[in-house]
């Protein structure tokens, strides 16, 4: 596994104050928002510096009941190779709904979205991830989301589900804490039950972000300062082993540098304790075995020798996780010896011998029934569309959490567009969030978010809106300078052009 240390997540916003940081070793990137032939160049110095640079996706949709778009993972993959990555990572997650398995249109959603835990969503998903891993040049690990409603008739614990994944697939972890405590609150799981049952050898990395409490519901938003009990997961996880590496996520509302200073300190302080704690217990533990050792036999000793003595059947040996899939074990043979070694250090655990059979590769799968499919497609597309495209609701749902879940992709949908799109919120001022909630109330977004903001506008000019005559011109110029056939020419003189033409009319 590939030591990564204590990272943030890179962001435009902050690119300069990362650069001046003491103590970061990595950056997380999101994939969709580089271009592998235009780095921006304070990542690009960052690299040069040696600062390890990770792609995580977004819009795979792996827990989606359609395969995985090759074009998709072809970007993923061209991302991963031009910032020289050791992995990527995505989301045990679906984010868009609809198409040829349910015969109706393709919606999005515009934010992830949980996968029932069920057999069928799980074959699904072993499935997509081994079609991922397969196109992918570096390993693959997948992050658990954070949730504000609970599809009815789950099967398994979050915990069950990732460790059959993993034991199924190979594929690493990404473990959010934050999204654990967000599933604490929200959907009333236990997340130290949850810690308990994950691999904890596959986990590639944690991530760590910050929320808010609001009626009861918790929103990850990382838009808010870490809190204690977020910090208290973290906790949980270091005594349980010794995470390759800690990320620090911001997306929103960005601190002065100190305070990310502050919350990265505070995260090396839970880890340093985590690994110190773990170090004090494996000494204990050698000490006592050391003095409660018993003199060899010639008939052997352990349970084992008793068993062969007794005539009692001796204890299965504990089932180790599915290694690496081949595409990626090579690359990470090294570092696993090394993980062992550094494991056996902290714990007082012995490293298996070098001669000790390997864990058995995961068997052949058969491929998954497009029945199966086409049943999780038919469950996803209700729920997104009732989130989205204001149809009833399906059965089982609680209904407040679906409002306050539907609320939540509104806002999410409003803050992308106002990011892809920053002269619609200027144009329209404080009436830019009520306008598009009113637009997004049962239109779903079906082409990316910048054919929403046209959308938006072409909705907002049919209405004859906004009010302001002069804010109308400045819209219907936007407009026509991005869409249709052939757009206005949208280099600097004509721009100059139009905007001294619109200054002249009356326009601003």
């Amino acid at each position: 596994m590939v030591r990564l240390g204590t990272g943030i997540g890179w962001r435009p916003e902050i690119a300069d104050d990362i650069a001046r940081l003491p103590g970061i070793d990595w950056v997380e990137v999101v994939a969709e928002n580089i271009c592998p032939d235009h780095v921006p160049d304070a990542l690009r110095l960052l690299r040069e510096r040696g600062t390890t640079v990770v792609p995580h996706g977004v819009s795979l949709g792996l827990g989606g009941a359609e395969r995985p778009e090759p074009g998709r993972l072809r970007a993923l993959a061209e991302r991963a190779e031009a910032l020289g990555s050791p992995l990527v990572t995505e989301h045990i997650a679906f984010v868009r709904a609809g198409g040829p398995l349910t015969a109706s249109p393709s919606i999005e959603a515009g934010h992830l979205l949980p996968v029932p835990r069920t057999r069928d969503a799980l074959d699904v998903l072993c499935e997509n991830v081994r079609i991922a891993q397969d196109a992918l040049p570096v390993p693959l690990a997948v992050e658990n989301i954070a949730a504000l409603i609970s599809w009815p008739g789950e099967e398994m614990t979050e915990g069950q589900f990732l460790a059959e994944l993993v034991e199924r697939t190979g594929v690493r972890l990404l473990i959010d804490v934050a999204n654990l405590h967000t599933n604490h609150v929200n959907r009333g799981e236990d997340p130290a039950k949850a810690l308990d049952e994950l691999p904890t050898s596959a986990i590639a990395y944690v991530h760590v972000a910050g929320g808010v409490e609001k009626d009861g519901v918790w929103h990850d938003s990382h838009a808010h300062p870490v809190t204690q009990p977020v910090l208290d997961v973290l906790a949980e996880l270091c005594a349980r082993t010794a995470p390759p590496g800690v990320l620090l996520e911001r997306d929103e509302d960005f601190p002065a540098a100190g305070e990310l200073a502050g919350e990265l300190a505070a995260i090396r302080a839970v880890t340093a304790a985590g690994a110190a704690g773990a170090a004090e217990a494996g000494m204990a533990t050698a000490g006592t075995a050391a003095g409660s050792a018993k003199p060899v036999t010639a008939a052997g000793t352990g349970e084992a020798a008793t068993a062969a003595r007794t005539g009692d059947k001796a204890p299965a040996p504990v089932r180790a996780p599915a290694p690496v899939r081949a595409s990626a074990a090579a690359d990470e043979a090294d570092d696993a010896d090394e993980a062992d070694k550094a494991d056996k250090a902290r714990t007082g655990a012995d490293v298996p011998a070098a001669d000790a059979p390997a864990p058995e590769a995961p068997l052949p799968e058969v491929p998954v029934p497009d029945a199966v499919r086409e049943r999780l497609a038919l469950a996803q597309t209700a729920l997104l569309s009732a989130l989205v495209g204001d149809t009833p609701p399906p059965e089982g749902f609680d209904r407040r959490r679906l409002r306050v879940q539907s609320a939540a992709l509104t806002a999410k949908r409003a803050s992308v567009i106002a990011k892809v799109a920053p002269e619609l919120p200027e144009i329209l001022g404080t009436g830019y969030r009520p306008a598009f909630a009113r637009y997004a109330e049962g239109r779903p977004m079906t082409g990316g978010y910048r054919r929403d903001a046209l959308s938006f506008a072409e909705h907002l000019l049919a209405d004859g809106r906004p009010g302001d005559s002069a804010a109308r011109r400045r819209l219907t110029l936007w407009w026509q300078e991005r869409s249709g056939p052939a757009p206005l020419p949208s280099h600097p003189a004509a721009r100059f052009a139009r905007r001294v033409r619109l200054a002249l009319s009356g326009g601003r």
